[in-house]
């Protein structure tokens, strides 16, 4: 990634001025998947529990996949510690109706019987309930089941409304607030794409996986016991060639250059049909298989390490989201779910995250051709596939690079960003999370796909093993850990609300099912 060479001089210039100030404040939010298993550790086979509320609905507690796979979100806050405690809050409520159930502690999933005991995610008979349905039938069919029940961490951040007229200011720029903000947001995107691998790299947490994830077939993946896979120097195989950065999606060609060209080509995968696809079939005998055989279904089915995220209207499509009122946030995707801590969040990560997205955005971002595009690519999948590896290299510039040698680059650009965060705060507490990945860039044996591998050896346990005692321990956290009173009866209200609000929309539907689809997929 360039330095910094815009008019308004040198990052340190940007920082000692008045800008530094304005970064902090910035708006955090979480989203944390994780499957419901039962005492055993097998997927749950049961619903959704009503009384979480109307998963359709629900503005913290919904599902993703599957029906087993439940989402926890939280609203942006200020800071990590009140998104935490708010994340910590729900899982406190989820805990107190899942009866015997419990959540599963890592990325990775449970031991799986087949791809049909993993049960598909249900939202009621709305149209909108129906299209989240069948988009899910329509993964199963592309990628298969058993891939959707990975579980991760979605990081959203909002910068500071008061930081983009000032950041104008200083660039001299005569453009509209809105379209600055958008390139502003688009240039730290390029930069997020070239630097994404230190995610998986400092916090991948899922080196290992239950040899139940193959279904008895062969998997290129070393043997750490009779249960398990794994390979040695993997910091986040969810994140690898056999998660969410698949094969299926290497050639879509999405363009991060501008907005305009963003949504110009998601919208054109979303209405390309794709051969594969459309020997699935869409409506078989009468049944949905897929909203349709295009390379993407709908834009969610775009995975990569970030998106730029504008909340949608009821029935609206992403992309014209975003086209009609621009970028309200950035959705950092590569978080695994950290089995050290109960909520799954290693509270260091939010704050290193956060200087590495501000760091992206006062850096020069220059377009991002095909070619780099590609080699962007390699570096996330490999440095997933076996970031600590201690000869790994990647590309950068056209030339090979020591992960680790590059790293320590971009380390060293960050401690004036921590500095400005971290303000009058004695604890200090974004400085303290960049020493963190100084010392476990110095000995891997610190990062958490590490100490995953270790914890197992050092008890004997198979992958599975170790992921059901962990979350038994959770499970015993939350069951004990107190919730005052009218947090737990505004969380039971919100389930209420969300149960009627459900009903009312089923009771609104007049159209039917095939010309929702044909409204949805014709605006324009």
């Amino acid at each position: 990634m360039p330095a910094n060479n815009n008019p308004a001089g040198s990052l340190e210039n940007l920082l000692a001025g008045p800008l530094g100030p304005l970064l902090r404040g910035g708006l955090k939010g979480l989203e944390k998947e994780s499957l419901r298993v039962d005492a055993n550790g097998r997927i749950a086979q049961t619903m959704h529990p009503p009384a979480l509320g109307a998963p359709l609905t629900h503005p913290h507690i919904t599902t993703d996949y599957s029906e087993a796979l439940i989402e926890l979100v939280t609203p942006p806050l200020a800071t990590p510690d009140a998104t935490l405690d708010f994340l910590a809050d729900i899982h406190s409520f989820v805990y107190r109706h899942l009866d015997r159930e419990m959540l599963w502690a890592t990325s990775m999933p449970c031991a799986l019987e087949s791809e049909q005991s993993i049960p598909i995610a249900r939202y009621g008979r709305s149209n909108i309930g129906m299209m989240k349905h069948v988009y899910r039938r329509g993964l199963g069919w592309r990628y298969g089941r058993t891939m959707q029940t990975i579980s991760g961490v979605h990081f959203n951040y909002s910068f500071p409304s008061a930081l983009w007229p000032a950041l104008r200011d200083l660039r001299g720029d005569r453009r509209t607030l809105r379209i600055f903000t958008d390139e502003c947001y688009f240039g730290m995107l390029r930069n997020f794409q070239r630097l994404g691998w230190l995610v998986p790299y400092f916090f991948g947490a899922a080196p290992a996986v239950c040899k139940s994830f193959f279904h008895g077939q062969p998997a290129p993946f070393s043997e750490f016991d009779a249960h398990t896979y794994y390979r040695p120097y993997a910091t986040s195989l969810r994140m690898s060639d056999i998660g969410y950065k698949n094969k299926n999606q290497a050639h879509i060609g999405v363009s991060w250059n501008s907005l305009a060209d963003y949504v110009t080509t998601l919208t054109h995968a979303i209405s390309t049909p794709e051969p594969e696809y459309a020997a699935i079939g869409v409506k078989v005998d009468g049944e949905y298989r897929q909203l349709n055989a295009n390379i993407l279904q709908i834009e969610n089915e775009f995975y990569t390490f970030v998106r730029p995220k504008q909340p949608i209207k009821p029935g609206e499509r992403a992309a014209l989201a975003l086209r009609e009122r621009g970028v309200m946030y950035a959705e950092v995707r590569a978080l695994d779910v950290n089995a050290w801590h109960p909520v799954g969040v290693d509270p260091a990560a939010l704050r290193f995250i956060e200087a590495l997205l501000i760091l992206c955005l006062l850096s020069d971002s220059p377009p991002v051709s095909r070619e780099e595009q590609a080699i962007i690519n390699h570096n996330q999948t490999v440095t997933a596939r076996e970031g600590r590896n201690p000869g790994l290299e990647l590309q950068r510039d056209g030339r090979a690079i020591g992960l680790r040698a590059w790293a320590r680059d971009v380390l060293e650009r960050m401690p004036g960003i921590c500095e400005a965060l971290d303000a009058d705060d004695a604890q200090r507490p974004y400085t303290a999370a960049l020493q963190a990945q100084r010392d476990a860039l110095e000995d891997p044996e610190r990062l958490p796909s590490a100490r995953v591998l270790a914890d197992m050896r050092a008890r004997h346990e198979s992958f599975f093993q170790f992921g059901q005692r962990v979350s038994e321990e959770h499970a015993r956290y939350f069951r004990q850990r107190s919730l005052p009173a009218e947090t737990e009866a505004r969380f039971a209200r919100l389930a209420r609300e969300s149960l009627a609000k459900q009903t009312r929309i089923e009771a609104a539907d007049h159209l039917s099912f095939d010309a929702y689809l044909a409204n949805y997929f014709a605006q324009s």
